[in-house]
């Protein structure tokens, strides 16, 4: 009986013992990494992976890390927009868009070709063609997670730069852009999928972003003006913003990192955004971040890849292939066509490839 009440009380209070894990592991990796010249954030990344079911698997992803590192993205591209210069970002916003959409068409196209090239989908019983499978794994690509490139960025202090800037625009607009993609390609197999209705919610959401932002700024900034002996509760409001904009963000239908950087952006204006942002800088560099980043190493599962079949191992490395290559390609050029130097073209390139 004493034995299974301790087996239930490890199981029960097993998440303190892997986050201990975690934040252990990714620092020690994450200063190996440093040495060898590379950002702190690939020995998060390798911790996760190291720790999870490809490796060790002694720490699983449980639904307590999966939410914890939900809002983690949220702290980290919350900082992000609070350390943006929004006067240089509305400089690179025409940039920013040419170079979200070929960063979207380049690699849609890259991927389709290699779809069709390797006959995806000949043969399966679905109620979709083989080119609407060849045409989702296109749009598959499209997309660009830019909360690995924001850490490593802020890292290497380039965040504000003017890459780093049309970087940060270019995959918020990459987001929007492939939502409707994909829901263009999800009504073309499902009549019930509306593109109107998605791009109606898109606008909705940035109407209400600049609504809540406007009450924002009227009502806290009067309230921050009389109240200057603690600046904590300035924090936690701004906070409690963030969060109501990521969850408004998800509403309608956008990614909630997204509303969480517009609340940022909102903020930054502010006399006491230093403040603000350094106790954000702190949460997240000691807490949240790491288990963020190790939450996606931890979804690597090492028998599935290993019980792949040829075929497809073989199409998994050349669509990885084609999916680096074609954002540096995409981005890249926009960057060009908007008068960025060479070096600059390659940055924004390389900045958009993570997924």
């Amino acid at each position: 009986m004493a034995a299974w009440k301790g087996s239930k009380i490890m199981e029960e209070y097993s998440y303190i013992l892997f986050i201990a894990l975690i934040l252990l592991s990714t620092k020690i990796l994450g200063l190996v990494t440093k040495k060898m010249k590379l950002p702190q954030v690939v020995g998060a990344l390798l911790a996760g992976v190291i720790l999870g079911p490809a490796v060790l698997n002694v720490v699983k992803e449980t639904e307590f890390i999966s939410e914890l590192s939900e809002i983690g993205v949220i702290v980290l591209m919350f900082t992000a927009g609070l350390t943006t210069d929004v006067k240089e970002l509305k400089k690179t916003g025409k940039a920013s868009f040419i170079i979200a959409l070929l960063g979207v068409i380049v690699p849609m196209f890259g991927g389709l070709g290699l779809a069709a090239a390797m006959g995806v989908g000949k043969g399966d019983k679905l109620s979709c063609s083989p080119f609407l499978q060849h045409l989702f794994i296109g749009v598959v690509l499209t997309a660009t997670s830019v909360s690995i490139t924001v850490e490593t960025l802020k890292e290497l202090g380039k965040l504000s730069t003017r890459a780093g800037n049309a970087i940060l625009g270019a995959a918020i607009i990459d987001d929007i852009l492939g939502i409707i993609a994909l829901t263009l390609i999800t009504s073309l197999a499902d009549t019930s999928v509306h593109v109107a209705t998605v791009l109606i919610k898109i606008v909705a959401f940035f109407a209400v972003a600049i609504g809540c932002t406007v009450v924002y700024h009227v009502v806290f900034t009067k309230w921050r003006k009389r109240d200057k002996k603690d600046l904590r509760r300035h924090v936690i409001i701004s906070f409690v913003f963030c969060l109501l904009m990521a969850y408004v963000a998800e509403l309608f239908g956008v990614a909630d990192i997204t509303g969480a950087f517009v609340a940022g952006l909102a903020i930054s204006s502010e006399k006491d955004v230093k403040y603000i942002s350094n106790r954000f800088e702190t949460l997240s560099y000691m807490f949240l971040s790491p288990v963020f980043f190790a939450s996606i190493g931890l979804k690597v599962d090492g028998d599935a890849v290993m019980s792949m079949g040829w075929t497809v191992a073989v199409f998994a490395v050349l669509l990885t292939v084609i999916a680096v290559v074609t954002k540096i390609i995409g981005c890249g050029l926009g960057a060009k066509v908007c008068g960025y130097k060479n070096y600059q073209c390659i940055r924004i390139g390389v900045g958009m490839i993570s997924r």
